[in-house]
């Protein structure tokens, strides 16, 4: 079977591209209303949209939406590097929302903040080149 594209995927890489910027800015000229949480959040949701554009553009999805499963959903279609499967693995780090009895939150740091910036530069970048070498599904 012949995978086909998920309708509008592209709107999910656009979504994510301008969740990403808005940290970035944010970030940059307006510390005091973005706090590292809320950075935090941002960067998980431009990192959540741009892997769904992707595997949605492999006509694949995603079983849940923990760093972990969109980076198990990922490495079926592009070879993630070690580096980047780690980071990502590090984002899931600051919270565990799925099981009600386990559920913790960790908010990130100040000193955090670079980094989890960086992870979502560093994803968009591995994402736009996978789409480069790959074309998307029919």
């Amino acid at each position: 079977m012949n995978p086909v594209a998920i309708t509008d995927w592209h709107k999910y890489l656009q979504d994510g591209d301008n969740f990403l910027q808005t940290a970035l800015a944010g970030a940059k000229r307006r510390a005091a209303i973005f706090t590292p949480e809320i950075l935090y959040n941002l960067v998980a949701m431009a990192i959540e949209k741009q892997i769904m554009g992707f595997i949605m553009s492999r006509g694949d999805l995603a079983e849940n939406h923990t760093m972990t499963d969109l980076l198990r959903a990922l490495a079926k279609h592009a070879e993630v590097p070690a580096d980047l499967a780690r980071d990502l693995l590090y984002l899931d780090s600051f919270q565990e929302i799925c099981d009600l009895n386990a559920y913790k939150r960790r908010p990130p740091t100040p000193a955090e903040t670079s980094r989890i910036l960086a992870i979502g530069s560093e994803l968009q970048t591995f994402i736009n080149l996978s789409l480069q070498r790959c074309r998307p599904a029919a």
